[in-house]
């Protein structure tokens, strides 16, 4: 008896502990059944798809019209085509194709205001161009000088043509051959153009801030009421100086103004303007509006030109290749306006321009000389200036803020 009462304690006892066992589900069963899709509710199969690629540096267009899709034997009659051969790498093509694969449009930036259209025509091709529909869209960014001012463009994501037309704005300011130093920083705010919501290319600069060796210089575009336009600064100042510092883009100087042994008959001479060292055929531009005085073959200058520019002024460019179109005697030039090309003719050791500033006839330092501002914004339109720079020079102010948060 005692026997069957533990038995029975060590059952119950194995019974509060032992996991309560559940029954089992019934086995599933998949009974197949037939659904109606409304007739309205179903996706039909596109006609056409579109297709879009950029033509890549080294690229050849048979690549490319693989790339789009189109098939080999349609592909070898637009290769025929004339037209193609002048796309440029970078340009981007679309090209919409029919679900049979044969091309129903191909289309593309020409140039700079139209879009060629390429579209079959039973055994042919009709070329078309139109009007693009280009919009117009602000960019703000900044960048720091590590090494030089495209470096930090290309850094900062900003294309070269803002990085050149920054030079041009600060170029009567800041010398950017020799001027520019690590830590220096720039902000700037320019138009970027789309088509189809991608961007195309940059537009004009609108508004710029350059730190250089701790001096800050301040741009803004603006057109007066006579529908010119031009760089001013904050106060209405213009920083169109009438003279540019240097007459090449970017360049080295290779020869100072001042006493130096001449390199052909090894005596001590004054040397009467810059040497800028460039490569052969580098664009050399006017420094200022003026008149051609000389345009020829001048002794130990060569091919120069001589300019006369407004007041007591006349600048000379010498050792050139050759000179733009429309150069001779008598010439009205703009500031900026390409007119010759670096050379080595005339006692020159090398391809260089030779390039003086002369004042009443007399040369002067170009990188030391004062050079003459233009003319400000008219008092009259000061308060208009002053209603559109309001908002340009918040941006920058914005931009130079962040740019010193980041830096420290």
């Amino acid at each position: 008896m005692l026997v069957a009462l533990v038995l029975s304690g060590m059952v119950a006892a194995f019974a509060t502990i032992a996991p309560a066992t559940e029954p089992a589900p019934p086995p599933g069963q998949v009974v197949p059944e037939s659904v109606l899709i409304p007739q309205d509710a179903l996706i039909a199969s596109p006609d056409a798809y579109m297709n879009e690629a950029r033509l890549e540096r080294g690229e050849t267009l048979g690549d490319l019209l693989g790339r789009l899709g189109i098939e080999d034997s349609e592909a070898n009659r637009l290769l025929k085509l004339g037209t193609l051969h002048l796309l440029r790498p970078g340009t981007v093509v679309t090209a919409k194709i029919a679900a049979a694969g044969e091309l129903v449009r191909m289309s593309y930036l020409n140039g700079y205001d139209t879009v060629r259209s390429i579209v079959p025509d039973e055994d042919r091709f009709r070329v078309g161009d139109e009007p693009a529909n280009l919009e117009k869209s602000a960019l703000a960014k900044s960048a720091e000088i590590r090494s030089s001012l495209f470096g930090a463009a290309d850094a900062a994501g900003i294309p070269d043509s803002v990085a050149i037309q920054l030079a041009d704005v600060f170029g009567g300011d800041i010398d950017f051959y020799r001027d520019l130093r690590k830590g220096d920083r720039f902000s700037v705010v320019y138009e970027m153009q789309y088509l189809g919501g991608r961007p195309v290319r940059a537009g004009r600069v609108m508004a710029a801030e350059f730190v250089n060796k701790g001096k800050t210089f301040r741009a803004l575009y603006y057109v007066d009421a006579n529908g010119r336009g031009g760089y001013y600064a904050p106060d209405g100042q213009s920083l169109r100086k009438a003279f540019l510092r240097a007459p090449l883009e970017f360049s080295r100087i290779s020869s100072r103004f001042g006493m130096r042994k001449h390199p052909f008959l090894h005596t001590w001479r004054k040397h009467k303007g810059v040497d800028y060292a460039a490569p052969l055929g580098t664009r050399v531009r006017a420094t200022a509006d003026g008149v051609v005085q000389f345009a020829g073959r001048k002794g130990g200058y060569g091919n120069v030109i001589i300019l006369r520019n407004s007041g007591r002024y006349s600048t000379v460019y010498g050792h050139l290749r050759g000179f733009a179109r429309g150069i001779h005697r008598g010439a009205r030039v703009e500031q900026g306006e390409i007119i010759a090309y670096v050379g080595q003719t005339g006692w020159a050791t090398g391809p260089h321009l030779h390039y003086e500033f002369r004042i009443a006839g007399v040369a002067r330092n170009p990188l030391a000389v004062a050079l003459p501002a233009a003319v400000p914004v008219p008092s009259r339109e000061l308060p208009a200036f002053r209603r559109y720079a309001q908002p340009l020079v918040a941006q920058l102010d914005l931009l130079a803020a962040s740019t010193v948060a980041l830096l420290e």
